[in-house]
């Protein structure tokens, strides 16, 4: 800005500058002018009377005359002239200022020479005897006049652009320091020459409305962050171009990316058939969804093109973890192959002997041993439905179960002494140690939990084997209930899925074990009514520990 208000100042300096120099030369060519007239009527004045006096001795004896003289006869002949052979002159009578003259006693004219730049001015006059005094002098142009100058005229106009450049810069930092001394930060503190106080207060009301609008703006965009990043959904917003304008943390999580995405294509976050299909369809103006595979995580991806009137802007992307509701799926199918199979196994034993027993094949003495087996099956079969009850009964609990205070010890003993003639019968034994630990929960899920823990420690053990009970407080002064056998143990691959509905480690030996599948399965889930942990230490054939944690 500075430098603009200099050369503005500058350009006004020297316009200023030419016409005060036109005017001027004008003012003084046209003073010049009318001396020159003042003196040229002066001078004819005189010399006509020395003509009138003397005649022509009076022309002979003038020298160092500078203007021209000529004097004429009535009938036009040159007489006299001072610079030229009058025997060599043309008849005078025609010219404009001796016409004039012989008219009016006196006359004027000016004959111009173009290619000189300069005029020629004469002036006449009759005297007394009808003859004429004439004379001239050769007047210069303006142009020439001035081109004559030319010297003194550069050296004002250097001087004056040198002292006007200094003043103007002078002024033009002058003019701006205070501009540039303005904190734009609180305006009204600084001090500004009186011209400027509209502007700092301009600049003071824009001020609050531009922190008016980023306050207004930063509120939104906190609020659009706190919803989209505390969203368990991933959310991407592109443009036209795929190209991802913004995005959320849980939109790089579910695409397993560590890194920022913004101002980089959308593909860069999954570079799958399926996915680029559905971006150029939502690009293409068409909402679609699409089910992908990411890593070990199943994701729906719902794509919603936006609309700017009628042509497409972009974008928007959800991606929703679906990988638990898959696996949902996926146990509830075959929990219910499981589940029929595990029901057709006895009632196809219970039909086969019925129908043979129908058939009047089997002897009065072998009936009861028929019978046994029915009366076998069936209890299987009771059992199972039972245990199925148990585990759709705690899918559906929630935290509105009635809970009372419930000894993890004293439930531990009656557990041991309800299982004491089934260890005899495997030659097991078992042991119980620890404190008194009372916890709030549902009593009959929490002994159904360690019932099924001590009744597996006992199925899966050896002969002479070994199962210790022990309820005490961990580091972290929580209650725990650990179950430690001396059996078959597990193997490190097979661990996490011990706890699924109807999963058997040793599948050989299931029917000889007995039982229905469901045991851990039931343990897991009470553990989830209480919020409590499930911990698994086990080694093939160095026994099992599981403990839980409430």
């Amino acid at each position: 800005m500075t430098k603009r208000i200099f050369k503005n100042t500058m350009l006004i300096i020297l316009l200023v500058l030419v016409l005060c120099g036109v005017f001027i030369i004008g003012v003084l060519y046209k003073y010049y002018n009318s001396e020159i007239t003042d003196e040229m009527y002066n001078e004819i004045s005189f010399i006509s009377a020395g003509v009138e006096t003397e005649g022509m001795d009076y022309l002979n004896n003038l020298d160092d005359v500078k203007i021209r003289i000529t004097w004429v006869d009535k009938d036009g002949t040159v007489l006299f002239d001072n610079q030229a052979d009058v025997s060599t002159m043309d008849n005078h009578r025609d010219r404009e200022e001796i016409k004039a003259a012989l008219a009016s006693s006196t006359g004027k004219s000016v004959r111009y020479s173009y290619t000189l730049s300069e005029k020629q001015v004469y002036h006449a006059k009759r005297l007394s005897d009808g003859t004429i005094i004439r004379i001239s002098f050769v007047q210069n142009s303006i142009w020439k006049i001035m081109f004559g100058m030319i010297q003194p005229l550069l050296i004002i106009v250097i001087l004056a652009i040198a002292v006007g450049g200094a003043l103007a810069y002078r002024l033009s930092r002058q003019i701006i320091e205070p501009l540039d001394n303005i904190n734009l930060d609180n305006p009204a503190d600084t001090e500004v020459y009186e011209e400027m106080a509209p502007f700092v207060r301009k600049i003071v009301h824009q001020n609050q409305q531009i922190k008016d609008t980023v306050a207004a703006l930063k509120a939104q965009k906190e609020e659009f962050t706190l919803i989209t990043e505390n969203m368990q959904e991933g959310f991407i917003v592109i443009d036209k171009s795929a190209v991802v304008l913004s995005h959320n943390t849980s939109a790089l999580k579910l695409f397993g990316v560590s890194h920022r995405a913004e101002q980089k294509s959308v593909l860069v976050l999954n570079r799958t058939k399926e996915f680029e299909t559905g971006v150029k369809l939502a690009l293409e103006g068409r909402h679609n969804e699409r089910a992908i595979t990411i890593g070990e995580k199943v994701c729906n991806i719902y794509l919603n093109p936006v609309f700017d009137k009628e042509k497409v802007a972009g974008a928007i992307i959800v991606v929703t973890d679906v990988t638990e509701k898959e696996k949902r799926e996926h146990l509830r199918r075959e929990f219910s192959a499981n589940v029929s199979h595990e029901l057709k196994t006895p009632l196809t034993s219970i039909s086969g002997i019925a129908e043979i027993i129908k058939t009047g094949i089997v002897e009065s003495k072998d009936v009861p041993e028929f019978a046994g087996k029915i009366h076998k099956e069936a209890s299987r079969l009771i059992t199972l439905v039972e245990d199925i009850i148990k585990v759709s009964q705690l899918d559906e609990a929630d935290s509105a179960v009635e809970k009372e205070k419930v000894n993890l010890y004293e439930l531990c003993r009656e557990v041991v002494e309800q299982l004491e003639p089934v260890a005899k019968l495997k030659d097991v034994s078992l042991s119980v140690m620890g404190n008194d630990m009372v916890i709030m929960g549902v009593k009959p899920i929490i002994r159904e939990m360690i019932f099924n823990l001590c009744d597996n420690a006992i199925k899966y053990n050896k002969p002479q084997g070994q199962v210790n009970i022990k309820v005490d407080l961990d580091n972290n002064r929580r209650s725990f209930v650990e179950v430690k056998d001396t059996g078959i143990g597990i193997a490190l691959d097979q661990q996490d899925r011990i706890f699924e509905r109807f999963y058997r480690v040793d599948k050989s030996h299931s029917k000889e074990i007995g039982g229905t599948g469901l045991g851990l399965s039931i343990v897991k889930h009470g553990a989830i009514l209480h919020s409590a942990d499930i911990a698994v230490e086990s080694e093939l054939d160095h026994g099992t520990n599981i403990r839980v944690t409430f």
